[in-house]
């Protein structure tokens, strides 16, 4: 069994950046494909991004490329989400997803079947 907790989350203003980390308990290791997702009240569940279990590859959903980057540290059990240049439509729940068979390179595509996933951490960016 993997839980997996966020931290991070909080007020910024537009421009600012964010750091998010997720600690999964458990043996993820390098087994697992770790991921966040975001999700704003009334509207689908949005892919941000994810990473491989070694971390050498990683995939990003089309909003926060260049903007985001994901990262991971297997040793600890960890893994964080750099947030910079925060805009006001960053507004959500971001939320630490894991899962030991769906590739870093389409969890976009195969999110509902994402077997791990956090309680959730809100951000809200001010305009």
């Amino acid at each position: 069994q993997v839980q997996l907790v966020e931290a991070g989350g909080g007020l910024a203003q537009a421009g600012d950046s964010l750091r998010l980390s997720c600690a999964a308990s458990g043996r993820t290791g390098t087994r697992f494909t770790m991921g966040w997702f975001r999700q704003v009240p009334g509207k689908e569940r949005e892919f941000i991004a994810a990473i491989s279990g070694s971390g050498r590859s990683s995939n990003y959903g089309d909003s926060v490329k260049g903007r985001f980057t994901i990262s991971r540290d297997n040793v600890g059990n960890r893994m964080s989400l750099q947030m910079n240049s925060l805009k006001p439509e960053d507004t959500a729940v971001y939320y630490c997803a894991a899962d030991p068979t769906i590739s870093d390179q389409v969890m976009d595509l195969y999110a509902d079947g994402v077997r791990y996933w956090g309680q959730g951490t809100q951000v809200n960016v001010a305009s």
